[in-house]
């Protein structure tokens, strides 16, 4: 039994051993995923235990930061989706804060597992399975003969339709942060030694930090417009 990391440095991968034919593969994407869930699931503990000692009125800074991002990303979902759906924002903030620290964790040098295309293509998905979950929930048979609209010789087009929005949020989201990190390694590559520390240090605050910023919000955003067409209006 043996672990090759030499290759991560070469390829992008890591294999564990079991025996000469038999191996398990980590790519340096599955990595930076892994530490990302540690720090989101460390971070969902501490906050859980600290809610145990919350009061009515916050005494701490730690509470009314905590209620500050709760009710601005709240008050951000009700004003798209209304009331009625208010209870999606919960996992539309898990998607955020996964893909703010997807795109943030390059900064610490680790590969960004939003320049996966498999990532944010499986993120895109899990955004159309919703609103197929919203439309049946709401619409019943009426989100099926939606898909048949305005003949039922329509319906294959219509559902390619609604898978299609999976690769138009995970292509809008890979390409803007693959391309960062390629251009990235051309300022690297070109800049002479002494400028290669301070020149890419400060656009790697743009693209690191504020793209990666404002592609989360922005894919967290759209995916809410395309569940608002398929949720029937607030009565």
């Amino acid at each position: 039994m043996d672990f090759d990391i030499t290759s991560i440095e070469n390829s992008g991968y890591a294999r564990w051993y079991i025996t000469d034919n038999v191996f398990v593969t980590f790519n340096d994407t599955l990595i930076s995923m892994w530490i990302i869930g540690a720090v989101l699931i460390a971070l969902a503990i501490v906050v859980r235990v600290k809610i145990k000692k919350f009061k009515d009125v916050p005494e701490t800074k730690f509470q009314n930061i905590m209620e500050a991002i709760v009710e601005i990303f709240d008050n951000y979902v009700v004003s798209i989706l209304t009331k009625k759906y208010r209870y999606v924002g919960a996992w539309f903030f898990g998607v955020f804060m996964f893909f703010l620290l997807s795109n943030l964790i390059g900064v610490a040098g680790l590969r960004n597992p939003t320049a996966d295309l498999a990532v944010t293509f499986s993120m895109g998905l899990t955004t159309v399975v919703l609103m197929q979950y919203i439309g049946f929930r709401y619409n019943g048979i009426e989100h099926v003969k939606d898909w048949m609209r305005p003949i039922f010789i329509f319906a294959p087009l219509n559902i390619i339709s609604d898978l299609s929005r999976s690769i138009s949020l995970g292509m809008r989201l890979f390409v803007n942060i693959l391309s960062g990190l390629i251009l990235m390694a051309l300022i690297y590559f070109l800049l002479p030694p002494l400028l290669s520390i301070a020149v890419p240090g400060v656009l790697a605050l743009y693209f690191e930090v504020f793209i990666g910023v404002l592609q989360a919000f922005i894919f967290i955003t759209v995916s809410m417009f395309f569940l608002m067409m398929k949720a029937p209006a607030e009565e």
